[in-house]
């Protein structure tokens, strides 16, 4: 019963395998295509993309390394602006934030606000808006630096849209004009160009679009971060200006001016009369 079963059994498996290797042998060895081989699918504009991608690496690395904290406010820096701003010291205040190796957020923002408040009329009584406006600036330089990464990912889809376009453009001339093997050899280059091109400009985009809002999103806490360190540092000077401030100013005395001189009105002249023999006389 057990060896009338088996037999059977073996018999079919290996027909399966006969046939198996059969097909195998007479099917075309299947070939798949490296990385480097869709690149090169992509035609020039797959080069472009593959340059765009590489800068977009450099520039998101850059920009993460200089939106640090450690980079907008140095320790060092704090320290040494607080210990002037709280001695009085505003020279040495310009120098510092003047100096081109003191390039950070918060030395830019005092050295700015504090040297509008030296060419002010109202002095030190404006730095709290001058500490803002200075602020808003500096904010709007460390977006700018962002602007290249977010270039690239709006350049990166269209770029993809023209390889696509000219891969249809190519597949459709090639329908119309080729016949056979021929044709359909090319117009499968032309749709791996269009399709190559797509992907890789959907590629540079995504992550270029996800860093941006990443590192905007880092520049703006960062800078409510540096926001408070800055009124840390400043209030003793806000407080020493304030405190001048409400102090009684004596009132200087006008000018007087000299009084006028009243000069005496001149006599009139005496009326001529005409005397008995006729003639004119002056009295």
């Amino acid at each position: 019963m057990t060896v009338s079963f088996v037999g059977p059994l073996t018999a079919a498996v290996l027909a399966f395998q006969d046939a198996a290797n059969s097909a195998g042998a007479s099917a075309p060895a299947a070939h798949g295509r490296s990385l480097l081989e869709y690149i090169q699918s992509g035609g020039f504009l797959s080069y472009v993309l593959i340059a765009l991608s590489i800068t977009a690496l450099a520039l998101v690395i850059t920009n993460f390394y200089r939106n640090r904290l450690e980079a907008w406010a140095p320790p060092a820096a704090i320290e040494l602006l607080g210990r002037m701003l709280r001695d009085g010291d505003i020279e040495s205040v310009k120098r510092y934030a003047g100096a081109p190796e003191n390039d950070n957020f918060v030395a830019n923002v005092i050295g700015a606000a504090i040297q509008r408040c030296s060419r002010s009329s109202l002095g030190f009584l404006e730095l709290r808006s001058a500490l803002e406006e200075a602020g808003g600036q500096e904010v709007e330089r460390r977006y700018r630096a962002l602007e290249h990464i977010a270039l690239i990912a709006a350049l990166g889809p269209m770029l993809g849209l023209l390889g696509t376009v000219i891969g249809l453009i190519g597949a459709f001339g090639t329908l119309s004009q080729l016949e056979g093997a021929s044709r359909s050899k090319e117009l499968a280059d032309f749709m791996s160009l269009a399709l190559v091109n797509t992907a890789e400009g959907l590629t540079v985009a995504i992550p270029c679009t996800a860093f941006y809002s990443i590192l905007r999103r880092k520049v703006d806490t960062l800078a409510m971060r540096c926001g408070l360190l800055i009124e840390g540092l400043t209030s003793p000077l806000e407080q020493r200006v304030a405190a001048a401030g409400a102090a009684p100013r004596p009132v200087a005395p006008a000018p007087s001016r000299p009084a006028p001189v009243l000069r005496p009105a001149p006599a009139p002249a005496p009326a001529p009369s005409i005397g008995p023999q006729g003639g004119v006389s002056v009295q």
